[in-house]
């Protein structure tokens, strides 16, 4: 079966747009803002995490995201990244999006935008014909609005959206159940580690700031940076690659990679369970534990407990809000962008508590952290499901 072709710009409700410039400086409070790291790490973009920008009222109205709207990366360091798109699927409060990025908003009359959004990540979406590599990989907006598409009946693309999309459902339950988790280990570090309220704090002195029977530890008294550099042509071409793009912001999850084929440079090794902290603009939050063996972008700090009973420690200090804070305002300015200093992380005061208190933490935390990586290889399991039937769906190979 063949489908019409016709130029994506006919498809569009209002111009394409790109997004606002903020330099750092002014980023912090304001509104939700959509950068490169959300749209790499999330096909689909609803309540997550995301920098606060400030914008005049001019800009709220033009520059303002709505759900259904596609977003587009007008540049990345890689060739697979330039005009990769993700679909805005809810805007709980007002969002813009950055500079290298652009928006497209579809005329739902004749195009359903989540159709689209499939249809740009299938093999036969045409992206790599306007895609320019020069220092970086690019696409421009117009050349995008040249670019011929498929243009099925509109229940023919709503048949389609309906058959991946419940593989993408199952995706977002599993990831749901995942923030829970999450979200619960946050809530016992912080009870324990941070009000001091632990089994039987309320019979326990507090001296110096640490509960009695607690010692004053740094982190380098608990873990260690591991620094293990390899080529990646060294290694099997699918071996797991990890850059920054591929880490969520506020989830100690890493639950999304590449493969070690996609890049060229020398790579930092880790193993799994070991800890990764993104350290080019620490206030990104992106810090996780590794569920598989692999290769880290040289951004990314690979921490190893000195003791497996440390590791949910460990974990979930470097992960929590007052220890990203303090390394985002100890961080060095570097010639292009500020990053985090493992010397000065490395001195931050954590309270450890006596073997059996640690214990009884771990013992809690690390059935989490199982969970978390049995969702995550469901979720790999339900994309490469998606994945293989997407191109046969898009091609009119299966007949809806």
């Amino acid at each position: 079966m063949s489908w019409p072709q016709v130029r994506f710009g006919d498809l569009y409700l209002i111009p394409s747009r790109n997004g606002i410039m903020r330099p750092s400086r002014v980023r912090g409070e304001g509104f939700k803002m959509v950068n490169m790291g959300e749209l790499f790490a999330n096909a689909q973009i609803g309540d997550i995490p995301m920098e606060r920008v400030p914008m005049n009222e001019r800009e709220v109205a033009n520059s303002s995201l709505e759900q259904g709207d596609l977003l587009f990366a007008r540049q990345s360091l890689v060739l697979e990244g330039a005009g990769q798109c993700s679909f805005v699927s809810s805007v709980p409060e007002t969002t813009t999006f950055e500079s290298h990025l652009i928006r497209v908003r579809l005329n739902q009359q004749k195009a359903i935008p989540l159709f689209y959004h499939y249809f740009f990540r299938s093999p036969y979406s045409g992206m790599s014909t306007i895609v320019q590599q020069c220092a970086q990989a690019g696409i421009r907006a117009t050349e995008l609005a040249e670019l011929k598409v498929v243009h099925p009946p509109i229940l023919t693309q709503q048949s389609i959206v309906n058959l991946l999309s419940g593989y993408d459902d199952l995706i977002e339950n599993n990831r749901r159940r995942m923030i829970l988790l999450e979200d619960s280990a946050r809530l016992l570090y912080n009870e324990w580690f941070v009000h001091l309220r632990f089994p039987g704090y309320e019979h326990t002195r507090i001296v110096d700031g640490v509960p009695e029977g607690w010692e004053r530890k740094t982190l380098s008294d608990l873990c260690k940076e591991i620094r293990e550099l390899v080529l990646p042509n060294s290694l099997e071409p699918d071996t797991p690659y990890i850059g920054l793009e591929h880490m969520p912001r506020r989830s100690i999850a890493l639950n999304d990679w590449g493969k070690v084929e996609q890049v060229t440079s020398s790579k930092s090794r880790f193993r799994a369970g070991e800890i990764l902290f993104g350290k080019i603009r620490p206030y990104f939050h992106k810090v996780g534990v590794a569920f598989v063996d692999g290769v880290a972008s040289s951004d990314a700090i690979v921490i190893r407990p000195v003791d497996e009973k440390l590791h949910g420690l460990v974990l979930m200090t470097m992960s929590s809000d007052e220890f990203v804070a303090v390394t985002a305002q100890q961080m060095k300015e570097g010639s292009k962008m500020p990053r985090a200093d493992w010397k000065q992380m490395q001195a931050y005061s954590v309270p450890l508590p006596p073997s059996g208190l640690l214990s009884t933490f771990d013992d809690v935390i690390q059935p989490i952290i199982a969970q978390l990586k049995s969702l995550t290889f469901a979720n790999q399991k339900l994309r490469a499901a998606r994945d293989l039937l997407l191109p046969r769906l898009m091609s009119g190979e299966i007949a809806i």
